[in-house]
């Protein structure tokens, strides 16, 4: 009783503390609401802007480029900054940055691009993406009443100084993972490794690489030990070459072998030409490409298959129409591909992959991800079948007729349409 009497005594001295802070409190509070109105009201007339990149670090730009007003709605925005990347063949990454000028700055379109190297850190990109950022804000910006609050300055630069390219373009790379996962009574561990070269110029573009990957998995049920285990390997070699901003031409060599797919060995080449439908240099915000593949392909079985083959030659043919866009709206991706065996027509294969992201109207977006296909070439299929771990663990090809994973979301957002503000606390 005594007890209860002494953590009372505490919680109306600790609630009569609480009380008096209260008023000090709120009035900080509206000291500081006051402090935010009057920069939101020298703020009121700066230019409205509706980042729209995927992988920048937002937060950061706000905190960096604090003359304009961001917006969360495209349509409420004087100006749309359309981010967009794309690899280069040293491996590192080229953007391009599209100012779309909206309601009064309509028709005032401009575009930036930067390339970074694969070897700089997310502070050196980030930094340089802020500073072409700012660059290209300039123009508009110098039509809000907040251009004399702007100035300009001018770093020279040092003499430039030619360099000599000892490796002539050509990049390598090596890589290894590991990962391994248990707990008492299942244990998985892989191993991945990787080496690559490749070589990418304006008229040239040569991808080689190998590969070896082993997944091991154990299972303790009862008195019994369950494991299985896969092993991947292969390389694959492309060569490609520019005949106009519309034309390619090319070929590709690969090989591999593969548990999961009773494959042994496998070898096939294809000659292979392709054509775009909008300029390769456009690349980054919009392409239509058709690629016609003609090839040979050698298989030697580990096991005997449902058509009592342990080995044999094939000729086949694909074709692949593909489909990408990144726009104002949102961005969409399809993909559609065919192919089939010479021997035998009706071992073909149609696969049809598709993304799409929509802002419907304000506040509202669609997202859309799929891929469906309809199956009718599984050569290698083991005559055996599979066994009950090798089908629950995933480890052996399955006969199917058709293929397919989906998903479908939908977002909205309502409320104030301005978002200048940075606050870290807690974490978010």
């Amino acid at each position: 009783m005594n007890h209860l009497k002494y953590l009372n005594r505490r919680w109306l001295s600790y609630s009569s503390y609480v009380l008096i802070l209260l008023p000090f409190l709120f009035l900080n509070e509206g000291k500081a609401q006051e402090s935010q109105d009057s920069v939101n009201q020298s703020r009121k007339d700066a230019l409205r802007v509706y980042t729209d990149c995927l992988y920048c670090d937002i937060d950061y730009i706000r905190n960096e480029i604090t003359f304009v007003n961001y917006v969360r709605d495209r349509n409420e925005a004087h100006l749309h900054i359309l981010v967009t990347t794309q690899q280069t063949g040293g491996g590192g990454t080229e953007y391009t940055l599209t100012f779309i000028g909206q309601q009064e700055f309509t028709s005032t379109d401009d575009t930036l691009t930067f390339t970074t190297k694969k070897t700089d850190t997310e502070e050196i990109i980030r930094k340089e993406l802020v500073r072409r950022l700012k660059l290209g804000l300039v123009r508009y910006v110098t039509r809000t009443p907040l251009a004399e609050y702007i100035s300009v300055s001018y770093s020279e630069p040092s003499k430039p100084v030619e360099v000599a390219d000892r490796w002539d373009y050509w990049v390598f790379n090596t890589s290894i993972n590991t990962y391994l996962n248990g707990e008492k009574s299942r244990k998985y561990n892989s191993l991945y490794g990787s080496i690559s070269a490749n070589r990418t110029t304006t008229n040239l573009k040569i991808k080689q690489s190998i590969y070896a990957s082993y997944n091991q998995s154990n299972f303790d049920y009862g008195d019994q030990t369950i494991t299985s285990i896969s092993r991947n390997k292969g390389f694959n070699s492309l060569v490609v070459f520019s005949l106009t901003d519309h034309w390619s031409v090319g070929g590709s060599v690969s090989g591999f072998s593969s548990t999961y797919s009773n494959t042994k060995l496998s070898l096939s080449g294809a000659p292979a030409l392709e054509y775009n439908f909008f300029p390769y240099s456009e690349s980054t915000r919009r392409e239509l490409r058709c690629l016609y593949k003609v090839g040979y392909r050698y298989i030697d079985y580990e096991e005997e298959t449902i058509y009592d083959k342990n080995s044999e030659q094939l000729s086949n043919q694909s074709l692949t129409i593909s489909l990408d866009m990144k726009e104002p709206w949102g961005s969409a991706g399809v993909t559609l591909e065919g192919s089939n065996y010479f021997h035998d027509f009706n071992r073909n294969r149609i696969e049809l992959y598709g993304n799409i992201s929509l802002r419907l109207i304000e506040g509202l977006s669609l997202q859309l991800y799929g891929n469906v296909s309809r199956v009718h070439d599984q050569l290698s299929l083991s005559k055996r079948g599979a066994t009950q771990e090798e089908v629950l663990l995933q480890r052996r090809e399955l006969e199917t007729q058709y293929q397919y994973y989906t998903s479908i979301g939908l977002s909205f957002t309502f409320g104030s349409i301005f978002n200048n503000i940075v606050n870290p606390r807690f974490g978010g």
